[in-house]
């Protein structure tokens, strides 16, 4: 048989236990089916053959329960149930399971049900937020690696140097026919050579397929899009029609007034030259009456051609 209280009088304070942690002020239990976590007659797991507790495996929360009656079956001593994981079902599960025990084991358990849910919930929540990763590098291996870069770095420049010299000498005719050595950077700097040249061919070749395809190709252009360097210029051709035009006009005007002027001055020579004839009476005149004009006199600065010759007439 079971003794709850001569168990309790072996790992008191007075005797040893394994899952017993001591400081000043309290006394600690380790055991892994203690309700509290602390050491005490009440809570102790060992001590107690009617107990229980909830335990949490891989997010899921779980009530034991542990009797007497199987006391004597340590394989099948604890009594595993289930929990939901809504928070008001599960503690009417607790309820359910634990309708006849003690008040004390049953508050226990509803908070030690509590404290688990919510250190889950915090552990969501913290998996969700980006967190830094710390990643531990030996100073030994860095070392290592940057005067591996040093070294790498002089002897690709002492190659390259290298080549170009050796390059340039082919090139010069130096050695003459004979070399001792291999001829590969030779052929690399002859490669690169007639590759650049193809580049260069290539894109010249696009360039003028580019303009053979704009040729012959109409854009419409908005009136926006009409800079105020074109409006000028349109300005100035329109200026320019009009005073050809009026220059034309003057021109015509010109020419009219001296082809009237021209007559007039025939018209007074020819008065002057007949004779007054002798008339009795009103007589109608012939053809049609001449209004008589004022005299004009017209200066012209560049043209007097056409009066030197109405003078010689």
């Amino acid at each position: 048989m079971q003794h709850d209280s001569v168990i309790w009088d072996l790992i008191s304070n007075r005797q040893f236990c394994s899952y017993k942690v001591k400081t000043k002020t309290q006394q600690f239990c380790r055991n892994e089916y203690n309700v509290t976590g602390l050491c005490n007659r009440q809570s102790c797991p060992l001590a107690n053959s009617q107990y229980a507790t909830v335990r949490e495996e891989k997010g899921r929360c779980y009530l034991y329960m542990k009797v007497i009656e199987r006391a004597a079956f340590p394989a099948r001593m604890w009594e595993k149930v289930k929990l939901s994981q809504n928070y008001e079902k599960a503690l009417q599960e607790i309820d359910e399971n634990l309708i006849y025990w003690p008040h004390y084991m049953r508050h226990k358990c509803k908070q030690r049900f509590t404290k688990i849910t919510q250190y889950l919930i915090r552990i969501r929540k913290l998996t969700l937020k980006r967190q830094r990763k710390l990643v531990p590098l030996s100073r030994k291996v860095e070392r290592r690696e940057k005067r591996r870069e040093e070294k790498a770095l002089i002897a690709a420049q002492l190659d390259n140097a290298i080549e170009k010299e050796l390059l340039e000498r082919l090139k010069q005719g130096t050695y003459g026919d004979i070399y001792n050595f291999p001829v590969h950077a030779f052929d690399k700097a002859l490669e690169k050579q007639d590759v650049e040249s193809e580049t260069e061919s290539e894109e010249e070749e696009e360039e003028e397929e580019e303009e053979e395809e704009d040729v012959g190709k109409r854009e419409f252009v908005a009136a926006d899009e009409i800079e105020e360097s074109d409006l000028s210029d349109f300005e100035d051709m329109n200026n320019v029609k009009a005073s050809d035009e009026e220059e034309e006009e003057e021109e015509e005007e010109e020419s009219e007034e001296e082809g009237e002027s021209e007559e007039e001055m025939e018209e007074e020579m020819e008065e002057e030259r007949e004779p007054p004839a002798k008339s009795k009476g009103k007589t109608p005149l012939k053809g049609p009456v001449r209004k008589k004009r004022a005299y004009v006199e017209i200066e012209y600065e560049q043209e007097m051609e056409p009066a030197s010759k109405s003078k010689a007439s």
